[in-house]
């Protein structure tokens, strides 16, 4: 059976996502959480918790360190998340490192590179 998100948990998670990059960006001054890009944010139907989806632009390589970077930071970004946002209680916030855009990328030049190679056999 399929986990159903409520609409409310979505608007939630979607709020908590445009919050938690603007304080990424403007508040957080930890070196290294550097160029970090939130993907999604998925918070529980009941609102308790929220797991926050992201991806460091340098790379793969450091996603331990940033995932890491950003738990140690979680107390504060929640602090800072009940002064922004008007809900009873803000999730629990939980970070995972999300590589589906390395994915993707890896997956394009792989078939840019089969249709170079289909192009060079057909001329």
């Amino acid at each position: 059976m399929a986990k159903r998100h409520s609409s409310r948990a979505a608007r939630v998670g979607d709020e908590m996502q445009r919050e938690l990059m603007r304080l990424l960006r403007e508040e957080v001054k930890d070196p290294r959480v550097g160029m970090v890009t939130i993907t999604r944010v998925d918070v529980a139907g009941d609102l308790s918790h929220a797991r926050v989806h992201v991806t460091d632009l340098a790379g793969r390589e450091h996603a331990s360190e940033t995932v890491a970077a950003l738990g140690r930071a979680s107390g504060f970004l929640r602090s800072e998340l009940a002064h922004r946002l008007s809900l009873y209680t803000v999730p629990q916030l939980s970070f995972v490192y999300d590589d589906s855009i390395e994915s993707g990328l890896a997956l394009s030049r792989l078939i840019d590179e089969a249709v170079a190679q289909d192009r060079k056999r057909d001329s």
